[in-house]
């Protein structure tokens, strides 16, 4: 068997604080595996073998990069895979833990941050690079990187409910509404209805059904707001860091999350 292939796959992660982690969350995806093939829930199965995947992620790329990723960062990635997958999707976190997702997506939105500095930072480090990138200019860049991988999620989230019947973009309650589209008059009046109490559903054979959930139910848009803003939140933060850290030269709460040059292959 191959060196490289050994490695990756028995021993994928060479901080210690970090293998502890990887087998720990790996050891508790396993039995879930064997439940969902006694069950032949195949959905689950296939959730658990992605998170397996994902948890090989960083490692790959520390590996195809030739970059060295903090031990920080390794684990929260892994911890994120884990309550994203496991923990949201596999055990209902996101509809039993209020605000999971949001402290998801303000996770999501610092690391992705964090990586799109870190394809700046290193780009900028190059002797083969001639433009020098201020810190200000590689602080917005990863703050636009984040904003758009959270806007393309986004996508993704909506074209699963409309295109094959998910409901990824959870709804939300609310007790008024304002809308153009009940202004007989056609001029552009907004309406505002008040203190909903219900709502009936009339279906086309005419039969009706109360929603019995107390109030409007808001299908996605407050949720895809939320997620986008808190995603913003996290992307400006990490610029935040990532500015000091480029300013301070490498030094700074940020440097707990932006990858390295390996040195063993600068010196080769």
């Amino acid at each position: 068997m191959p060196k490289l292939f050994r490695i990756t796959i028995a021993q994928p992660y060479k901080h210690r604080a970090t293998a502890y982690v990887y087998f720990f969350l790996r050891m508790l995806v396993i039995p879930i595996i064997i439940r969902s093939i006694f069950r032949a829930d195949f959905e689950s199965l296939f959730l658990c073998i992605l998170t397996l995947i994902l948890f090989l992620l960083p490692s790959v790329l520390s590996k195809s990069l030739k970059v060295d990723f903090p031990t920080v960062l390794e684990i929260i990635i892994l911890l994120f895979i884990f309550a994203a997958e496991i923990l949201g999707e596999l055990n209902s976190f996101y509809v039993r833990i209020p605000h999971w997702d949001t402290m998801l997506h303000t996770m999501n939105g610092f690391l992705c941050a964090g990586v799109g500095f870190a394809l700046v930072d290193l780009l900028n480090r190059d002797e083969h690079f001639s433009l020098k990138l201020a810190p200000g200019y590689i602080a917005l860049v990863a703050f636009c990187f984040s904003m758009t991988i959270g806007v393309c999620w986004e996508f993704f989230e909506y074209s699963m409910d409309r295109y094959f019947g998910y409901d990824m973009q959870k709804d939300s309650i609310v007790r008024t509404i304002h809308t153009v589209e009940m202004d007989k008059t056609k001029s552009n009046k907004v309406i505002t209805i008040k203190d909903i109490e219900d709502v009936i559903i009339v279906h086309s054979d005419g039969s009706e059904k109360s929603l019995g959930l107390g109030d409007y139910l808001d299908v996605g848009l407050n949720d895809t707001m939320k997620d986008l803003f808190v995603n913003f939140i996290g992307a400006v933060l990490f610029s935040a860091f990532g500015y000091i850290y480029v300013k301070s030269k490498g030094k700074g709460i940020a440097a707990l999350f932006i990858p390295t040059v390996q040195q063993e292959d600068e010196n080769q």
